[in-house]
């Protein structure tokens, strides 16, 4: 059994702290703003501007992932503490959140210059796993996001938050929604699903939301939360729809795919 005791601050400067989960969002971001322009952005309109819509990005995953974590998870607490909605350095995101964020200011930004929204999204659908995938590991140091008690062997005792043996969530989380999701994105890209704007993004909703559904069944529910409809997570309610709408997209994308 391994114990779990790291520090969630990774650089501590007098009284500045850099945190592991900061330093996960920068590296996620950093890795998929180079991959995208090095690698995967073959349409030299959407190379140039990139740049620009980075910053939209940025802004649509902050903003969606904290909205939605409010809204998501805690929105009792945060109905009568709204100035708390502000303090994001406490702590408190939701991916969901920030996938809403995240298509949301695409289409903002492809309407501003006249383009397909899924031109953008499907570049960032196909990076967006190393940035969970790091943001999963983040989440394994911190000791947040935990799994349920166990006894199997590779269990891990966060000792910041008690004495039981847990699954190691995290990582199976960094493992299928990072490492795997990319390699069968990078497998579809090779079929040329980019030609099709859309079906990237599809497939993206899709595997995401099947394997975060899985991995649920292995992490402990949000305390203020516990299990919902049907005895599952909220994590679960939502990934079933966005499973469903990635679906669709895969089903009508593919139709178009076809007629090429």
């Amino acid at each position: 059994m391994f114990i779990n005791n790291f520090d969630p601050v990774a650089i501590e400067i007098l009284t500045f702290e850099i945190r592991w989960y900061s330093l996960a969002y920068i590296t996620g971001i950093l890795i998929g703003w180079i991959l995208s322009k090095k690698v995967f952005i073959t349409d030299e309109k959407i190379y140039q501007k990139f740049d620009d819509y980075i910053t939209y990005l940025i802004l649509g995953i902050i903003i969606g992932g904290r909205l939605g974590y409010v809204l998501f998870y805690n929105l009792d607490y945060y109905s009568n503490n709204l100035i708390d909605i502000l303090k994001i350095w406490e702590g408190g995101m939701s991916f969901h959140g920030g996938l809403i964020g995240v298509i949301f200011v695409s289409i903002l930004f492809a309407k501003k210059n006249q383009q397909n929204p899924f031109n953008y999204l499907d570049i960032v659908a196909l990076v967006a796993p190393i940035g969970i995938f790091f943001g999963r590991i983040s989440n394994f140091i911190n000791s947040e996001l935990y799994g349920n008690i166990t006894n199997v062997p590779w269990a891990v005792q966060f000792i910041q938050i008690d004495n039981f043996s847990r699954h190691p969530s995290q990582l199976y989380e960094a493992v299928l929604e990072g490492i795997v999701l990319f390699l069968i994105l990078l497998y579809f890209r090779k079929k040329e699903y980019l030609k099709v704007p859309g079906l990237i993004s599809g497939l993206f909703l899709t595997f995401y939301s099947l394997f975060r559904f899985l991995t649920e069944f292995f992490r402990a529910p949000d305390e203020q939360l516990g299990y919902l409809l049907l005895n599952l997570t909220m994590g679960q309610i939502i990934s079933i729809i966005f499973f469903l709408i990635g679906t669709y997209l895969i089903i009508k994308k593919n139709e178009n795919r076809k007629k090429i």
